[in-house]
């Protein structure tokens, strides 16, 4: 009985552990990266706020080629929703809606992850001009985890996993954006 008494402890201290940790970790993560493309702040702006067009350049839209890609609304307007549907694990299922538009500077976007996790994010895309021939697009990505899972903040870096995939994704879209016309 001592034995069982002990080893009953032991697990408890194990499983209480982690849920301790995590209530000193924090919730709370933000991502972003930024290019300077060689076009005017006004044709950048016009070019990203279509929804539509990340297919073009960011590296999700292009992870799965045979995913189900559904729209509802007006594309570069608040309330259009881009959605998502694989096979692949890695790109799941979801939508992206464009929540707010600041004209020639801001777009914000609300992700709603359905597979293979639930989540809730925000992201947004800013161009500043950089020069009257430049722009600086920043695109940013934030989120938060839930006590006790962002105790897994503690194993995952963020900043590197996402900031990688918006670099990527930026680098293209200056590809795109400087050999148009």
């Amino acid at each position: 009985m001592k034995v069982l008494k002990k080893i009953l402890i032991a697990l408890l201290i194990i499983i209480a552990i982690p849920l301790i940790v995590a209530l000193f970790v924090r919730k709370d993560y933000s991502v972003k990266r930024a290019v300077i493309i060689n076009k005017p702040q006004a044709e950048v702006f016009n070019y990203i706020k279509y929804l539509k067009n990340q297919n073009n350049y960011s590296k999700w839209a292009t992870m799965d080629p045979n995913m189900i890609k559904t729209y509802t609304g007006t594309d570069a307007t608040v309330g259009f929703i881009s959605a998502w549907d694989s096979k692949d694990e890695d790109v799941g299922k979801g939508a992206q809606e464009i929540k707010k538009i600041t004209e020639g500077s801001r777009i914000d976007y609300e992700l709603r992850f359905i597979k293979p996790f639930e989540s809730t994010e925000h992201a947004y895309m800013i161009t500043e001009a950089a020069s009257p021939a430049q722009t600086k697009v920043t695109w940013g990505f934030e989120g938060s985890m839930a006590y006790p899972t962002n105790i897994t903040m503690l194993f995952m870096d963020f900043d590197k996993m996402i900031g990688a995939d918006l670099a990527t994704g930026l680098d293209k879209l200056k590809t795109v954006m400087e050999t148009q016309p």
